[in-house]
């Protein structure tokens, strides 16, 4: 950070000039570049891009309005609604015509530009577009291009960083999966057993009570992902006075396995806190006897690419899939003996803490390395106004 310390003090010591977004920055209108058909494959070699966290919805072989992006010639694609951005430096089509295509006017550092857009602490509160009436209003420091160009050199290494995390969660992520995948192929002498035989259940069909503001935290199928509860995806609670309806069908103890039957189907995890209430399309299952059957284990072996495979044979829907809990609990699972599962277990356990754990994990460390590039850009991004 010396280098960029020296440069401000030696080219701009007494603060930069802020400009207008919209001084910096052309729009492009989207509708010639919009994709026709959603049949996309991978094969294809045109991506579709959204301004939101997805990015790439798929690709296309659509030949016709493509724009033409490279690394000499980048562009920002902005949600004229969402207010969300990325920077784009090869050929694509967009989703739609809430999608803005920003272009530069100057000869200003382009990525820069595109730091200090995504440095914008802003969220729209209605919805309604958002480039000319609000974004292209706002002003960012400029200060003189070598300034520009060490910052994009610093946030840059801090995105390079994250990318190698990013890569190496993958890779970890595949290993996780050949290995759940390997360690469930057993020889047909291991017994398959139901999980009506195996478990008890709670598959529950009344109304959820009123949700509330705050009180004892409703799990939804939203919260459910592979392997894990996140508390964070959705906050929904429901009273106190309340609870003991919910828990006549069956308190969630910690260990217990979830189950969701649609929005989505098919995903599991186990309970790891107390005091929290289960919503409807979530079922509960723990095992009848834990010598037979580890709860542990069972949540792997649902998460087992075989048990999925032969959930989505079953389910059924043609937009949102989904499986009736009568059907559920009359799949099997294999059940080898409680030494073989326990073993399993602690070979997964350490895949999964690697990939899922957001305390101890590779997301934690990406999460770290989020917070110090917000951190850092907000810093670099901070000028004094030069004074007219």
């Amino acid at each position: 950070m010396s280098r960029i310390n020296d440069l401000i003090k030696k080219l701009c010591p007494n603060g930069v000039s802020y400009i207008k977004l919209g001084e910096l920055l052309d729009y492009v209108q989207p509708t010639k570049y919009i994709v026709k058909t959603t049949n996309y494959c991978q094969e294809y070699k045109t991506p579709v891009l959204t301004a939101g966290q997805t990015f790439i919805l798929g690709y296309t072989n659509e030949e016709d309005g493509i724009y033409k992006a490279s690394k000499d010639n980048p562009v920002i694609i902005f949600d004229d609604f969402m207010a969300t951005s990325h920077l784009v430096d090869f050929n694509f089509k967009v989703k739609s015509s809430a999608i803005k295509i920003l272009v530069p006017k100057t000869n200003n550092v382009f990525k820069y530009i595109y730091y200090c857009i995504d440095n914008i602490n802003y969220i729209p509160k209605e919805h309604s577009r958002q480039w000319i009436q609000n974004y292209s209003q706002f002003k960012i420091p400029l200060p003189p291009i070598e300034v520009q160009e060490e910052i994009v050199r610093i946030l840059d290494k801090f995105g390079e960083l994250e990318a190698e995390l990013e890569a190496e969660l993958e890779a970890r992520k595949s290993q996780y999966e050949f290995w759940c995948g390997k360690l469930f192929d057993f020889e047909d002498n291991v017994e398959k057993l139901s999980l009506e035989k195996l478990c008890n259940i709670v598959d529950y069909r009344g109304k959820t009570p009123k949700k509330v503001d705050s009180g004892i935290f409703l799990v939804t199928a939203k919260n459910i992902k592979m392997g894990y509860i996140d508390y964070e995806y959705s906050k929904e609670y429901i009273a106190e006075k309340d609870l003991e309806d919910v828990m006549r069908r069956g308190k969630a103890n910690v260990g217990d396995v979830l189950f969701t039957t649609e929005a989505p189907c098919g995903h599991v995890a186990q309970v790891d806190k107390n005091n929290i209430a289960l919503a409807q399309r979530v079922i509960k299952y723990s095992s009848k006897d834990l010598l037979q059957l580890s709860n542990e284990y069972l949540k792997y072996a649902l998460l087992s690419h075989q048990f999925q495979n032969k959930l989505s044979e079953t389910s059924t829907g043609s937009t949102v899939k989904g499986i009736k809990g009568s059907k559920l609990h009359k799949m099997t699972i294999p059940v080898p003996s409680i030494e073989k599962q326990n073993k399993i277990v602690r070979i997964l356990d350490k895949f999964d803490s690697l990939v899922n754990d957001i305390n101890v994990g590779i997301p934690a460390e990406i999460e770290l390395r989020r917070q110090q590039y917000e951190y850092y850009r907000n810093k670099l991004l901070s000028f004094n106004e030069l004074k007219e």
